[in-house]
This record gives structure tokens, C-alpha cells and sequence, in this order.
């Protein structure tokens, strides 16, 4: 895999929910700490979207993990969001390298993030940025 063996999760996958696959998340990857990612952050249903913005204050908060081994699991990460060969088009997400600014040492970061392809008309905008907070 290139790239780098970092990733960005800002939603579901978050540090503090208990679904099966964060669970698998957390147990296959080291937390690094909070980070920032330009961006808004709508409601789809029971999970986010994250769409990339290049202007703008807007930023979306989540949690920075450092993968075990990238290529293992992105094949269930890419799974779970559903994009990847083996998927139609068009594809609810797309997984690509994006700059995140680390809470911890507010340095930038290259990490993998799953940014959402689909018209967010309609769909509830998460004004605060952050997924996890109410």
C-alpha cells in the first residue's frame, strides 16, 4: 500500500462508540489523538458525511489512528463504507489522503479519510463539526 498507514475517522468508527466495527478498529489500530480536517459534516442517517471544503473556517473533528496493517484492513474498511471494487457506482464514499491537523501537536498530517460523493441536499448539517458531541 502506498500512502501512509494513518487514517482519519470522524464518525461511527469514532473512539467511544461500540459498534462491532469500531471495536475492530480499536483493536487493530493505535489511537494518536483528536484531529481537524476541512470540512462540513451532515447527517445521512445513523452516520455522517464528510464533504471537503477548501475555503472556509469549516472544520470537522475526529480521532487519528495509526494502522497495523493498512492493506488488511482496508479491505473491511472499504467494505463497511461501502466503496471499492465490487461496489456500483455511484459510490456512497471514496477513500483518499487528506491533510489533518493534529489536536495533540497542531501539526499537519497525511491520513486516509472517507469523504462522502453524494448530493448532502437536504440532509442536516452538523453545524458544530463534530459527530460525537449532541
Amino acid at each position: 500500500m502506498t500512502g501512509t498507514d494513518l487514517l482519519f475517522v470522524y464518525g461511527t468508527l469514532r473512539r467511544g462508540c461500540g459498534s462491532v466495527e469500531a471495536q475492530r478498529l480499536h483493536a487493530q489500530a493505535t489511537w494518536l489523538g483528536q484531529g481537524r480536517v476541512r470540512g462540513r459534516l451532515y447527517r445521512v442517517d445513523w452516520y455522517p458525511a464528510l464533504v471537503a471544503c477548501r475555503s472556509g473556517g469549516d472544520e470537522v473533528t475526529g480521532d487519528i489512528y495509526r494502522l497495523n496493517d493498512p492493506d488488511a484492513a482496508f479491505v473491511w474498511l472499504d467494505h463497511y463504507e461501502e466503496c471499492g471494487p465490487g461496489f456500483a457506482a455511484p459510490q456512497e464514499y471514496q477513500r483518499v489522503i487528506a491533510q489533518v491537523e493534529s489536536g495533540s501537536r497542531v501539526a499537519q498530517e497525511r491520513a486516509w479519510v472517507y469523504l462522502y460523493r453524494r448530493s448532502v441536499a437536504g440532509l442536516p448539517r452538523i453545524a458544530s463539526g463534530d459527530w460525537l458531541l449532541p
